[in-house]
């Protein structure tokens, strides 16, 4: 298991996504582990190095005894990342974890590139719901308080993840949940706000009640110079209950659209169709269809397809849809020897054909049917030459 000691504790800590890639550090809510972020984690990997890590008194990191303080708690990330050679990163924290991202962003301006703060606050007023909280827990252990908790987390009704959270919660040391639970009693983050000069997203549950837009995130969004905020219609765990609009905001405001559309349509449409489809469409472009080459690559493979809220091979399936409900076979031959040689399988195509026959009609599945065994022969002629 990867652990890392650093600032006199043992951390847990995972790291996916590109090597090489620009680091998203993703920082949990009171009462979670690191795999609260499994989901944003598998969708950003192949643009972030992702790091996740169990927050002190969380999970399998060290659980110290006594009162924290959310200064520590930062320090602790910064520790990691030193331990871990990362000099900059961009962070993004839910609750608790959003609380560590304003100390940073406030303190740490120098290594971190941009901030994610999501259903979080700066401040709690009113101390004694948290101190008696972090009293009951030491008293009457994690599970006196797991129903209330859950019902902060999620909105009513079944959420997918609920059962999961409350396992981690139920599991989790009440000695480091009463210590985070001290340091969001003591916090008052709101003097440093107007110190965090990175560009900031704010992130909110309409139906958060734990911290709502008035007088939380609304402060965030004031005093934040330049912070741009987000409402996703959730509840406090808004990365779980609205897991792909989360994901979307994050690639919104981390992965801009490039400059450049010409050059990047060109690097996509070789990682789509391949280098031998491009050449060839290039070496046969002319005076008459030069514009109408640049046309489809600056707008459908350098803006459409280089969109992050839909993977490769999701927009390879739609499109090859689209394309056999219009009947355009010579297209629709194209994508599926392509798509064959990186990420589709027959069983993909086999489930695409059957929908088509049900929402386009018998005879376009048919001929898609006849192109897709085709090409698929020809797919495994060619695997074994």
């Amino acid at each position: 298991m990867p652990f890392l000691h650093a600032g006199g504790l043992q951390h847990y800590y995972r790291v996916d996504g590109v090597e090489n890639g620009p680091v998203l550090v993703l920082s949990h809510s009171l009462g979670c582990d690191h795999t609260m972020w499994d989901l944003q984690s598998a969708a950003l990997a192949p643009n972030f190095r992702i790091l996740r890590y169990d927050t002190r008194g969380h999970g399998a990191t060290d659980v110290p005894s006594g009162d924290y303080r959310i200064e520590a708690l930062a320090r602790d990330v910064l520790a990691i990342a030193d331990g871990l050679g990362i000099h900059r990163f961009a962070f993004c924290g839910l609750s608790l974890g959003g609380m560590i991202g304003q100390w940073l962003g406030a303190n740490a301006a120098d290594q971190v590139s941009s901030l994610i703060l999501a259903n979080t606050t700066p401040r709690f007023p009113d101390t004694r719901p948290m101190e008696e909280r972090r009293q009951t827990v030491l008293k009457y252990g994690m599970a006196s308080v797991a129903d209330a908790a859950m019902g902060r987390f999620f909105s009513p009704g079944n959420s997918p993840a609920a059962d999961a959270v409350r396992r981690v919660l139920l599991s989790t040391n009440p000695t480091g949940y009463a210590g985070c639970c001290a340091a969001i009693r003591d916090m008052n983050l709101t003097p440093l706000l107007a110190r965090i000069d990175v560009p900031t997203l704010i992130i909110w549950g309409d139906r958060d009640v734990a911290t709502p837009w008035q007088g939380h995130s609304e402060v965030l969004a004031t005093e934040i110079r330049n912070a741009h905020a987000e409402r996703l219609g959730a509840a406090h765990l808004s990365n779980l209950e609205k897991p792909r609009s989360f994901t979307a905001a994050l690639r919104r405001f981390l992965l801009p659209p490039p400059d450049d559309t010409l050059t990047g349509g060109f690097e996509k449409r070789r990682a789509v169709l391949g280098d031998e489809h491009v050449d060839r469409a290039i070496a046969s472009t002319t005076d008459f269809t030069r514009a109408f080459q640049e046309l489809i690559t600056r707008f459908a493979w350098g803006t459409i397809w280089q969109r992050p809220g839909l993977d490769q091979r999701t927009r390879r399936l739609l499109a090859l849809t689209a394309i056999g409900a219009l009947g355009r076979w010579e297209e629709f031959r194209m994508h599926v020897r392509t798509g064959l040689s990186h990420e589709l399988e027959p069983c993909d195509l086999e489930e695409l054909l059957m929908q088509l026959a049900i929402y386009a009609g018998v005879p376009a599945a048919n001929t898609g049917f006849h192109i897709a065994k085709e090409e698929i022969d020809r797919h495994y002629k060619e695997a074994q030459e």
